[in-house]
């Protein structure tokens, strides 16, 4: 009996401390977390040193907060990247690495593996993916992750309900630099007015942009590249709106604001494509003046170091005041309990829609290693979305068929690529002149190194991209694709 009483009390002793550090963590106040999510973007901002873009309020937030220079997604397209960041697990881990995968089956996250919104609900967060602010559409409310079965992931789309629910975390997904499907041949800017006001501006024109030099210099691919930068300006717009609102809401100085990119540039070679302008994006940090800023955080700080968007996640986590989870894949970049700094930001390109392909990537603060599985699978690989909505890109087929190209865009248009890649990013920011075969001891020992890195993390995070796909998984993707975008005449499939 006496033995049952000591069980009894330690039971009691123990839920009541259970319960008091319950209650304690309820009382603790957190602050509001705004994620301002720039679809398909690089670093295309004034504050990064871009012309012929107007971004005021993204500038002022950079000049007041942390700008990151050497941030890098995990994959150059959106729906593996989000579904890594979402949960902190990188993509070729949890076998989202495909595009939209999983959207018709009973798939699940790896056990212990959950979406970041449910880890903040726990905590007593509110949560949003905001599509309208004032009755206006603001963001996309896109969730594009590859798993669907993980239940409800936010409260509400209507920013009106943050005010009242505090704390909070909303996401805000800029749908500017994105082309629009159902057109097909359209961008979706210019969209709206506000209060009359043009909220598209044309500051960037044919006659004043000068496109990468992997492209032709042809007066389409200067209109596109135009168009590109003018919808980075109308996001700024929209963004402006959104940082008004938050002040007006009276929540500006309790919530931590982070701008990011998910994947690089809405360009033929941006994403879908590892090089740098389908993987390196904006970050921009701004701390509220309501709770005690992280120590290592400086207002007006331009921060250098190698950042993966999988660092997002438990970053995230840590200013709502959440232990880093074990296991979960990343570093805390910012906060009271950094991780090791990283030297290499990882990335992934798998299927996407119904192009196979496998490519990895290992980015650090100067060179960049890329790992070509299909050498035959390159820039002119069939994409029916790509040669439907990216004019450039059939522009450039009949260009080179009529040999009107050379130099850079003529190798571009190769059916193949090198097995490996090395760039030198400092001195060939356009990633065009391949080191691999350098002799160069500086290149030689960077090729060594980073290709031995890439081995590693794949067997420490074990890359899933080693399974192939079934046909029987592929081929509906090759149907969709026809239907919603047709099938070229130059191309032997004709779809049915």
């Amino acid at each position: 009996m006496k033995t049952l009483s000591s069980r009894l009390l330690a039971i009691f002793a123990l839920t009541t401390l259970v319960s008091l550090a319950c209650n304690l963590r309820a009382e603790t106040k957190r602050p509001n977390i705004l994620w301002l999510v720039g679809e398909n973007m690089k670093l295309d901002l004034g504050c990064y040193g871009t012309e012929n873009v107007k971004t005021p309020n993204l500038d002022g937030l950079a000049a007041k907060g942390e700008r990151y220079t050497h941030v890098f997604s995990t994959s150059p397209v959106c729906a593996p990247s989000r579904s890594a960041f979402f949960v902190g697990m990188y993509q070729t881990s949890s076998d989202t690495h495909n595009m939209r995968s999983h959207r018709e089956d009973d798939y699940r996250l790896p056990e212990g593996v959950r979406p970041l919104t449910h880890r903040l609900m726990d905590v007593g967060y509110f949560t949003a993916n905001i599509a309208t602010m004032n009755g206006e559409e603001v963001g996309s409310a896109k969730l594009d992750l590859n798993f669907v079965n993980e239940g409800k992931l936010y409260d509400t789309d209507k920013w009106e309900d943050l005010k009242s629910n505090q704390p909070f975390f909303a996401q805000v997904n800029m749908l500017e630099a994105e082309y629009d499907i159902y057109d097909r041949q359209t961008w979706k800017q210019p969209r709206v007015e506000w209060k009359g006001e043009k909220h598209h501006e044309k500051i960037a024109t044919a006659d004043n942009v000068t496109p990468p030099p992997y492209y032709p210099d042809h007066p389409l691919v200067r209109e596109e590249w135009a168009r590109y930068l003018n919808s980075i300006s109308g996001m700024d717009k929209t963004i402006g709106k959104i940082l008004a609102q938050l002040e007006k809401d009276g929540v500006a100085d309790d919530t931590v604001i982070i701008f990011f990119g998910d994947n690089g540039r809405i360009e033929p070679r941006g994403i879908h494509w590892c090089y740098d302008s389908g993987l390196h994006v904006p970050m921009i940090i701004h701390w509220p003046k309501n709770f005690p800023a992280p120590a290592n955080y400086s207002p007006g700080a331009v921060k250098d170091e190698v950042i993966s968007l999988i660092d997002l996640t438990p970053t995230t986590l840590g200013f709502a005041g959440i232990e880093r989870p074990l296991g979960m894949h990343g570093r805390i970049f910012l906060g009271d309990r950094l991780g090791p700094e990283r030297k290499y930001a990882f990335s992934g390109r798998d299927r996407v829609d119904e192009t196979v392909n496998r490519i990895r990537s290992v980015r650090g603060q100067r060179y960049h290693y890329l790992r070509n599985y299909y050498p035959d699978r390159h820039f002119t690989s069939l994409n029916r979305y790509k040669e439907k909505c990216f004019p450039i890109k059939p522009l450039m087929r009949e260009m080179m068929e009529n040999g009107e190209l050379s130099g850079p865009p003529a190798d571009l248009m190769s059916d193949t690529v090198a097995p490996e890649q090395l760039f030198d990013t400092v001195n060939d920011p356009h990633e065009i002149n391949n080191l691999a075969d350098s002799e160069e001891p500086e290149h030689v020992e960077a090729l060594i190194r980073m290709r031995a890195a890439l081995d590693t993390w794949m067997v420490e995070t074990q890359d899933q991209g080693v399974f192939p796909e079934p046909d029987e998984i592929v081929a509906p993707f090759e149907k969709e694709m026809h239907d919603w975008f047709g099938t070229p005449e130059w191309h032997p499939y004709k779809g049915d």
